[in-house]
């Protein structure tokens, strides 16, 4: 009958909800992995479970009770069990989840619950998760303020200096995903009920965004990479050059797209390769000894054809931050359609990044360098600037990428720029006190090295600090150190269970840190200091500790190698550790 088929779906939800495979599933909590989720289950005690979702100050809150039965229908006559074998099974081969399942129901009990601190990750300082969601996630520690170690205990063992390369993901961007990991799965696209918590969420992470980077929320475009946001931004403008010819003569022009030396691959690669299919020119523009561009410059290189001039916002290996909105003025006054796009992947977070102030087109920030996970970024793109599609297929993202949202992910991504605006005043602060001291330590340790000296007769030549001198014009929290006498490949591979730095950018070939970095190579680092430069990078999780051990750590290392390299033969040192009198040199 129909009842008893209603009766019996209920009870194959309440018993294997999780089950892969309904027909064979066995009935009951269905172990995994020996992960810390190891037990995947639905809530022991039928009752109504509330999620309430808010998504500004200015909207409006969207709640929804779904009521469960009290108590559960009679179960299909299939799943009937004796007395005597119910209690001789859960004796000799349920005990532990009974004692589990025990235990669980005496914490769901109204008056157990332990209150739970509300954080900037929530999805809304007054809401709450389900309570699905909460039992779920266990008693994890939350760990949200600038400077306090997480909890994974290899932060205890080795110190990450590397959040260049990446951050962890934030205690309060991982609250913010919870939700979306274990209840609220719909389809944006979708019409019905469990569509509007994904879709409310995607909105309010664009708003987020948007107010974190000042544009209008309909002016972001997520998208799964920076490599992505950069080639979208390169792509609309080369196409939109083409697009706008008029007759066979102008159809017969190579678009041109100006950038400088030491842009990230994902532009510089595209445009090799362009250039490699006929498609466009391009010119590579060159930095000073501090690794930045003069806009003067920029404006020079650009051509009538020119559609395109692309700047980063900071370098990633040496911190540089460079005049993007002078540069964007100077292409300009030379060709009035240039578009311009910025790569802020290393500066969000570190300084202000300001679409209207940079005066660009285009902008890309990616979620992994800001305390969300990888696979997730944004383009900017200005309302009128043109757009060409890389990805076609539904109509996502106003029609400009194709692809089911990654709602997890984009919200996460909200949320990390929702932190940086909340500690856009002190995170920055912090972290240049981390490099001060790296700094320190690192020049009153190792400067004393070589035979060149200073007014005073100290030797000085065994560091060299690569990129502007000026802390206003780089990122507060890189440091990139030359060690003179140290080659950098060797030094980290000899640190690798102690410090986590880089050779170099970690988004470089696996033989990076074994070579001379191309934007030392740009900014004619000197190759002694090249061969020996090693970059560290903090954030927002950095310690006291971290800092104090890495360094010590690198400072040993490093006067260790000195020591075994010069107990050699003259003719047996490596050709970057060969000291003449001007000097060490090739």
């Amino acid at each position: 009958t129909t009842a008893s088929r209603a009766a019996d779906v209920s009870m194959f939800a309440s018993v294997s909800a999780s089950s892969p495979a309904a027909s064979s599933a066995p009935r009951g909590p269905v172990l995994t992995s020996k992960s810390r989720f190891s037990a995947v289950h639905l809530p022991t005690r039928r009752v109504p479970v509330r999620t309430r979702v808010s998504f500004s100050a200015s909207d409006a809150s969207h709640s929804a009770t779904v009521g469960v039965p009290a108590t559960p229908p009679p179960a299909p006559a299939g799943l009937r069990v004796s007395t005597p074998g119910l209690i001789a099974g859960a004796l000799f081969g349920g005990g532990p989840f009974l004692a589990w399942l025990l235990r669980r129901n005496d914490e769901d009990a109204p008056g157990n619950k332990r209150p739970r601190e509300s954080t900037a990750g929530e999805m809304s300082r007054e809401g709450e998760m389900s309570t699905l969601a909460l039992n779920r996630l266990g008693s994890r520690p939350t760990v949200g303020a600038i400077g306090a170690p997480l909890p994974n205990p290899l932060f205890r063992t080795c110190a990450y200096l590397d959040y260049n390369a990446t951050t962890p993901v934030f205690p309060e961007v991982a609250d913010a995903m919870a939700p979306f990991v274990w209840d609220h799965f719909g389809n944006p696209s979708s019409g019905h009920a469990f569509a509007e918590a994904t879709r409310d969420a995607i909105a309010k992470a664009r708003s987020q965004v948007a107010a974190c980077v000042g544009c209008a929320p309909d002016e972001i475009v997520f998208t799964s990479c920076g490599s992505e946001s950069d080639n979208h931004a390169i792509a609309s403008a080369v196409e939109h050059f083409k697009s706008a010819a008029r007759d066979d003569a102008e159809k017969k022009r190579i678009p041109h797209v100006v950038a400088s030396a030491v842009e990230h691959p994902a532009i510089l690669e595209y445009l090799i390769a362009g250039e490699r299919r006929g498609e466009l020119t391009y010119t590579a523009v060159p930095v000073d000894g501090e690794g930045i561009v003069d806009p003067a410059a920029i404006g020079d290189a650009v051509t009538p054809n020119t559609c395109l001039v692309t700047l980063m916002h900071a370098n990633n290996e040496v911190g540089a931050v460079q005049p993007v909105a002078a540069a964007a003025r100077a292409a300009r006054a030379k060709n009035a359609s240039v578009l311009v796009h910025c790569d802020a992947a290393q500066s969000l977070g570190k300084i202000d990044v300001n679409v209207r102030d940079l005066e660009v087109d285009y902008l890309s920030i990616v979620g992994h360098k800001i305390g969300a996970p990888k696979g997730v970024a944004a383009t900017v793109a200005r309302r009128g600037a043109p757009w060409h599609k890389l990805l076609h297929g539904g109509g996502q993202e106003g029609g400009r990428r194709a692809g089911t949202e990654n709602v997890v992910h984009i919200a996460a991504l909200g949320a990390a720029c929702a932190l940086i605006d909340a500690e856009r005043d002190r995170l920055p602060k912090f972290m240049e006190a981390c490099t001060d001291e790296l700094r320190r330590v690192l020049l009153s340790e190792l400067g004393a090295y070589g035979e060149e000296f200073d007014a005073s007769g100290a030797g000085v030549s065994g560091v060299r600090f690569n990129g502007p001198a000026d802390a206003s014009r780089r990122l507060p929290n890189t440091v990139s150190v030359g060690i003179k006498g140290v080659s950098a490949s060797v030094l980290l591979d000899a640190l690798k269970d102690e410090v986590a730095a880089s050779a170099g950018a970690a988004c470089h070939s696996d033989t990076a840190a074994a070579s001379i970095s191309g934007v030392l190579v740009a900014m004619g680092v000197p190759e002694e200091y090249a061969v020996g430069t090693v970059r560290l990078s903090v954030g927002r999780h950095t310690t006291v500790e971290d800092v104090e051990r890495g360094a010590a750590r690198i400072v040993a290392a490093a006067k260790k190698q000195r020591a075994d390299i010069d107990a050699l033969p003259e003719g047996e040192r490596p050709w970057w550790c060969v000291r003449k009198h001007v000097g060490m040199v090739k």
